[in-house]
């Protein structure tokens, strides 16, 4: 599949749209920050009503497994998979990248398993072994990852499009109306990625 091109300056119109962020644990605060710079209406989300009110959503970074846990408890995770069945674009950064995967490899933890993608967790490593890094995503262009304990994809199945590696690991990706980012877009003041996910709602 090939990946929407995204506006160099600005975000196209968002009017009317709501992206809403998953608010339960993790970076939620800087995705809505970024996202409100891009113009958007935002609102947090915690509650399986909220998710049918957004017409895109975020997933964070943060613990992958106390967020997957949280999603089970209050009874998101099954309307996010309705939702994403129905075509309502999804974006998971680090921990949110963990949760949409199909395979995390070697966990058995609770998961979305909505895109076709191998995911290693902290693959590149320790939280001491943080670190950011220059890419260059297809359709966008050259951006600062910021990787803390992050995944990677190890493998991807044939409907995922690969937009961007680093040391030949997957760290972007997207499979029609899902995408995600092993690093933290939200933690730099590059909106080219937040950008892009606009155009997909």
């Amino acid at each position: 599949m090939s990946a929407p091109s995204v506006p160099k300056r600005g975000c196209r119109s968002v009017a009317g749209k709501t992206i809403g962020v998953l608010a339960l644990q993790g970076a939620f605060v800087e995705h809505e920050a970024a996202l409100r710079k891009c113009g958007a209406l935002v609102r947090q989300v915690r509650k399986p009503e909220e998710i049918q009110e957004v017409d895109g959503l975020i997933i964070p970074g943060g613990e992958s497994t106390t967020i997957g846990k949280l999603m089970n408890k209050y009874g998101l995770d099954k309307v996010i998979v309705d939702r994403a069945a129905q075509g309502m674009p999804i974006w998971g950064t680090c921990a949110g990248m963990i949760l949409l995967a199909k395979e995390i490899v070697d966990s058995d933890q609770l998961r979305l398993g909505l895109m076709d993608i191998s995911v290693k967790r902290n693959g590149f490593g320790r939280q001491v072994e943080s670190f950011e890094a220059d890419l260059e995503v297809e359709s966008i262009g050259p951006t600062r990852g910021v990787f803390i304990r992050a995944p990677y994809g190890e493998k991807a199945g044939d409907g995922v499009h690969i937009m961007a590696r680093f040391k030949e690991k997957i760290v972007m990706a997207q499979q029609y109306n899902l995408l995600c980012t092993a690093f933290h877009p939200e933690l730099t003041q590059d909106l080219c990625i937040h950008r892009y996910f606009l155009t997909m709602v």
